[in-house]
Formats: structure tokens, C-alpha cells, sequence
């Protein structure tokens, strides 16, 4: 059998691979239509999903915001780099331009919506008197505070006047068809990105109750804006009648291109789902124990077996360290497997970036906790700072990918073999 780290970061590259906008775009691109056509986006990956369709459609008129680093080359479409997962002015004045450009449009024209995850710091415009430094230091909280994806969200879309369906209502009457790459466990397009093309019911009092929830403080320009009406477009809105949500590419594809390179290699696959939430040390510590119970119950010459599992997990940052959920997965489960015998695992974030540094994540085996020691590198005093990152680089088994030009989420393979004899 192959070394077992390698054939875990061949599984990870083919997950990267199936969601690559140069290969999978075109299968839900319809032929360009002969109306005026407008192209906008945001996200990790839309400025290669804007490379993708101009490889079709020719060049287009329109405007995509990308993460910094991840501009593609396009001959009509205009490309913004701009920050993430804080917000800057760069992204703040290229959504207002994009704003500006589809209220032009009348009811004979199409615009294409391209939407990927990393869009809800992308596409910034916040709403009231709420200013760029205070929702860039907002962002911050929220990202350090372990608050589920769904919750945060729905804070973000009632802080803004591009989120929650305002992109597509500003468009109107034009038709709009929005093609998006899913980064969110469930693959609610209400979700990806904060929704900006896609009604939502949720209230500013939902907001304001997970704020409490978490203990979070916000100034005061944030709490008049959540104490007004409703910045969203609700579901039923007419101004959201002519859209067309699609989502084209999610972390299930990806998951499943994986099991089948593996079965290939004659490895039994095992998906624990999609879907998979919860603080990350956590969920490893449940998928360690899960793993070990395995590997009891296989008999020596067994074929190997493989969990494969997405999602999106979070980090409650109490430490110092640099990290990220997919690092800090890995540590854990290195913790939570003591060296076993057998067991090899990678956790990634799909996009290339885990957390706070620009690193997709790491690989572990049952060497990883001996060569920590051999460093004087403490591995529970690292997860105990939140510097899963920092041990990993120590080790040199951090995950190097550079912009991958995708995002579907996190990847996390545990590759067990029969216990030795």
C-alpha cells in the first residue's frame, strides 16, 4: 500500500479538483443570451468562475470581487481583489460600484450572479451609520467567537445593504441567473455568501438574540441598525421573481469524487456527511473515538478503512497561538488518538486558507505526538493556545496549496488500517 499520507492528499487534491470552476462551471452555464448581459460576483472563487465563463460566453461586461491573490486573468470582466475575512475599503467601494451598475439595468437585460463562499466579507456595504472600521472590528468578534455559520449570517445580512436578497432587488427588473458554489454545510443558498441573491425571512430580533447568546457588545450604530425594520427582501418579495438560484458545485461532490479514488485503491468509505458542525477540537475527539472503534473490529489483513467528512467546523479562540478549525481538528484528533498504530488523517479547508494563516490544514500519524516530543513541542499546551498551526509548521506537516480558486469548505479523511498483529 502507498504511504498512507500520500494517499490522503491525493484524496484532497481530487476534492479540490471536481470543484473547480474550469471544470464544472460550463455544466450549468446556459448559451449567453442575446440580451444585454451583466456579470457580478463574489468570492473566493468567483473571479476563476468569471475566467470560466468568459472561456464560453467570450468577453462580458461586469464586475467580481475576489480574496486578495486570487485574481484570474479575464478580458471583459473587471476583477477586484479585496480583503477577507475582515473586510476593507476595497471591497466596501467595488460592492457600492456593482450596486451602481445593476440599478442601470431595465427588464430586457440578464445579469449572471457568480457566488461563492468568502462573499459575506467580499461584498461589503454596510447599512445606518455603521462604519467600515467598526464592522471590519465586528467581523473579527464574530470570527473568534465559535458562533455557527448560520447564526453569524444572519447577523451579517442585517448589518448590510447588499446581503439577504438586496444584490438581486437591486437588479430588478432585469432576470437574473445566479450560479453558486456551495461552502456551507446543508448547501442553503440563503447561506452562501450571506445570500445576497436570495430572499430571506429571518429578523433583526434573531440577530440581536444570538449577539446575546454569545455575549457579544456591539456599538451603537450596530444596535440602532438592528433595533429598525429589516434590511433583508423577503422570500415573496416581486423584486425577487425574475432570479434564478443555482447552486452547481457543493462539498457532497467533492466528497464523493474522494470516496471513489479511494475505493479504487480498494479502501472501504465510510461518510459521516457533509454536514458536519461543532467545535472542532470536539468533533475530533467524537471521530477519534469513532475511528479506534473501528479499528478494534478489523480483522488482520482487513482492507483499510477510510471516514470522509465535511462541513464547517468552528474554533472559540480563548488562546494566542495561530490557527484555524481544520489545524486545530487535526492536533486534537492527534491528542485524542495517543499515537495509535494504523490511524493517518488530513483535515483542509478547500479554499487553500484555514483560519488565520494562509495554510489549507495539516496531516497526522501515529509519529505525530513522538516527533512533537523530539522537539520539545507541546502538543496539548499548542490546542490549549489555539496554535494548531504553529505545531504543524514546527513538524513540516502542514498543508501548502496556495489559492486553489474553490471553496467547499472543509475536507477531513482518517485513514485507519487493521491493528499489527
Amino acid at each position: 500500500m502507498p504511504d498512507p499520507k500520500t494517499i490522503l492528499r491525493s484524496l484532497f487534491d481530487k476534492a479540490v479538483e471536481v470543484a473547480d470552476p474550469m471544470r464544472s462551471l460550463h455544466l450549468a452555464l446556459p448559451p449567453r443570451p442575446k440580451e444585454r448581459l451583466i456579470v457580478v460576483g463574489a468570492g473566493k472563487a468567483s473571479a476563476r468562475m468569471a475566467e470560466a465563463v468568459e472561456a464560453i460566453y467570450g468577453p462580458c461586461k461586469g464586475i467580481v470581487i475576489t480574496r486578495y491573490g486570487y485574481a484570474r486573468p479575464c478580458a471583459g470582466i473587471e476583477i477586484v481583489e479585496a480583503a477577507h475575512p475582515v473586510p476593507d475599503a476595497a471591497g466596501m467601494a467595488a460592492t457600492q460600484r456593482m450596486l451602481d451598475l445593476l440599478e442601470t439595468l431595465g427588464e430586457n437585460d440578464q445579469v449572471l450572479a457568480l457566488i461563492s463562499g468568502g462573499a459575506s466579507a467580499l461584498m461589503t456595504l454596510p447599512a445606518g451609520a455603521i462604519t467600515l472600521s467598526q464592522i471590519q472590528a465586528f467581523n473579527a468578534v464574530l470570527l473568534a467567537s465559535g458562533m455557527p455559520i448560520r447564526q453569524m449570517n444572519i447577523i451579517r445580512k442585517h448589518l448590510s445593504l447588499v446581503k439577504g436578497g438586496q444584490l438581486a432587488a437591486a437588479a430588478y427588473p432585469a432576470r437574473m441567473l445566479s450560479l453558486m458554489i456551495s461552502d456551507v454545510p446543508g448547501d442553503d443558498p440563503a447561506l452562501i455568501g450571506s445570500g445576497p441573491t436570495v430572499g430571506d425571512a429571518s429578523t433583526p430580533g434573531e440577530a440581536r438574540a444570538s449577539l446575546d447568546q454569545f455575549g457579544i457588545a456591539v456599538p451603537q450604530t450596530i444596535q440602532d441598525v438592528l433595533a429598525g425594520p429589516p434590511h433583508v427582501i423577503a422570500p415573496g418579495d416581486i423584486r425577487l421573481s425574475k432570479v434564478e438560484n443555482i447552486i452547481y458545485a457543493a462539498p457532497s461532490h467533492s466528497l464523493k469524487a474522494a470516496a471513489e479514488l479511494a475505493q479504487d485503491q480498494g479502501i472501504e468509505v465510510q461518510i459521516l456527511g457533509d454536514d458536519v458542525e461543532g467545535e472542532a477540537r470536539d468533533v475530533a475527539r467524537a471521530q477519534a473515538a469513532k475511528a479506534l472503534k473501528i479499528q478494534t473490529g478489523m480483522a488482520a489483513g482487513a482492507a483499510p478503512v477510510l471516514l470522509l467528512s465535511g462541513g464547517e467546523l468552528t474554533v472559540t479562540r480563548t488562546g494566542d497561538g495561530i490557527g484555524g478549525p481544520n489545524a486545530e481538528f487535526a492536533l486534537a484528533l492527534a491528542l485524542a488518538l495517543e499515537g495509535v498504530a494504523g490511524i493517518y488523517a488530513i483535515a483542509c479547508d478547500t479554499d487553500g486558507v484555514d483560519g488565520a494563516a494562509e495554510v489549507a490544514g495539516a496531516v497526522i500519524g501515529p509519529d505525530t505526538l513522538d516527533k512533537a516530543k523530539a522537539l520539545s513541542c507541546d502538543a496539548a499546551m499548542a490546542l490549549a493556545r489555539n496554535d494548531a498551526h504553529g505545531f504543524f509548521d514546527m513538524l513540516g506537516d502542514q498543508v501548502l496549496t496556495g489559492p486553489t480558486l474553490t471553496n467547499v469548505n472543509d475536507f477531513r479523511a482518517i485513514l485507519i488500517q487493521p491493528p499489527q498483529v
